[in-house]
C-alpha cells in the first residue's frame, strides 16, 4: 500500500505536490547538490568516501561553471557538501553567487567542527540551512562515530549557536555501533534547539529503526521530518528501499541534480554508492537526465532498489499518481 501523505507535510522544503504535478525536463531546477571536496576532518566509520575518479577538490572554475548552468535553469535550492565543504576555499564565493542570483535556499552539509566565525560568514554570504552530523548523545560515542578526538564539545556548541541564527537540522546515522543509544541521541538532539532531526540507518547496516517507534508525541510534533520517519516505521515502511507497490521510475532526476567533479549523477545516494554518472556537466544535462528517466527501471538497479529513501520513493509515487490522472 502506497503512502498518501501530502508531500508538503513531510518537512523537506524541496518536496511538494505542486512540484510533483508540474515536474518536467523544462521545469526550474528545484534542488541541486554539489560535492566540493573529498577532504574531511572526520573519519566516520560508515563513510565510504568518494570513487577514486571523484576525489580531490573540484576546481573552482568547474564549480562556478556548474552553478551557472543551474542558475540559468532557474535553480531554487542548492546544497554544498563533501567531504567537508567548509574546507573548500571557494565556498563563500559560491554562496555569494547563489544568493546574488536568487537561489532561495542555500544549504551546507557539515560535520559542525569548523569555527563558528566561518559559519557566521557563510550565513552573512547567504547560507540559510545547515545540516550537521550528530550520531550520538555523549562525547565517547560521538568521538567513536566521527573517528576524531576532541571535536565533540565544539560541534555541540556550534549546533546550539547556529540554531539561534538559521535553520539547522541534525543528521543522525545509525549503525550497530550506536543503535543501542539511538533514542537517547534523538532526545539529546531535541535539547539543542534544532529545527528538525533526520534519522537514517547507514547503507551498510540498513535495518528498520524500530527502537525509535515509541518516541514521545510532544517530541514528534516539533519535528516534521522525524515524525514522518517514525510514522513510516510504525507502518513497517523502511527508511531505505523500494517496495513492490512503488513506482519504478525516478522523476527526481528531471529537476534535481547531484554533481561531483565534472559528472552529474542520478542522485547523491547513487553517487555515494559508487553508481555510474548519467553524463558530464554541460548544456545537455537536462536532456540526458530525461532519457535516463525514460529508460531506467529503478527496481532493476540494486543501488536504487535497496537505498532509495522513503521521501524520494513517495515523491516518485506522487508524480506517477498526479501526472497519470
Amino acid at each position: 500500500m502506497r503512502l498518501s501523505k501530502n508531500l508538503e507535510d513531510i518537512g523537506f522544503y524541496t518536496l511538494s505536490d505542486n512540484r510533483a504535478r508540474n515536474t518536467s525536463v523544462d521545469s526550474p531546477l528545484q534542488r541541486c547538490e554539489m560535492i566540493l571536496t573529498d577532504r574531511c576532518s572526520f573519519k566516520c566509520p560508515y563513510c565510504r568516501g568518494l570513487r577514486d575518479d571523484l576525489k580531490g577538490d573540484m576546481p573552482y572554475a568547474q564549480a562556478f561553471k556548474t552553478l551557472m548552468y543551474w542558475v540559468k535553469d532557474g535553480l531554487k535550492n542548492v546544497r554544498f557538501s563533501g567531504g567537508e565543504p567548509t574546507l573548500y576555499s571557494g565556498l563563500r564565493n559560491l554562496v555569494y553567487y547563489c544568493n546574488d542570483n536568487g537561489v532561495e535556499r542555500i544549504a551546507v552539509s557539515t560535520n559542525g567542527a569548523s569555527s563558528l566565525s566561518l559559519y557566521r560568514e557563510l550565513i552573512k554570504a547567504g547560507v540559510n540551512d545547515f545540516s550537521i552530523s550528530l550520531d550520538a548523545c555523549c562525547s565517547s560515542v560521538g568521538e567513536s562515530m566521527s573517528g576524531t578526538k576532541g571535536a565533540w564539545k565544539k560541534v555541540i556548541e556550534n549546533i546550539k549557536e547556529l540554531s539561534k541564527m538559521t535553520y539547522v537540522s541534525v543528521s543522525m546515522v545509525f549503525t550497530k555501533d550506536n543503535i543501542d543509544s539511538c533514542k537517547d541521541s534523538v532526545l539529546f538532539a531535541d535539547s539543542l534547539g534544532v529545527s528538525d532531526i533526520r534519522i537514517i540507518p547507514s547503507a551498510q547496516y540498513n535495518i528498520a529503526l524500530t527502537r525509535l517507534s515509541n518516541l514521545p508525541e510532544k517530541i514528534l510534533n516539533k519535528y516534521p521530518i522525524l515524525k514522518y520517519r517514525i510514522n513510516n516505521i510504525n507502518k513497517n515502511v523502511h527508511v531505505r528501499g523500494i517496495r513492490d507497490c512503488d513506482s519504478n521510475r525516478c522523476a527526481l532526476v528531471l529537476d534535481d541534480m547531484a554533481v561531483a567533479s565534472n559528472k552529474h549523477f542520478p542522485c547523491i545516494i547513487h553517487m555515494r554508492e559508487y553508481g555510474d554518472p548519467i553524463g558530464t556537466v554541460g548544456p545537455n544535462m537536462r536532456e540526458e537526465r530525461y532519457q535516463w528517466y525514460l529508460n531506467h527501471n529503478t527496481k532493476c538497479d540494486d543501488i536504487c532498489n535497496k537505498n532509495c529513501l522513503d521521501v524520494c520513493v513517495q515523491y516518485n509515487n506522487t508524480v506517477e499518481d498526479l501526472q497519470l490522472k
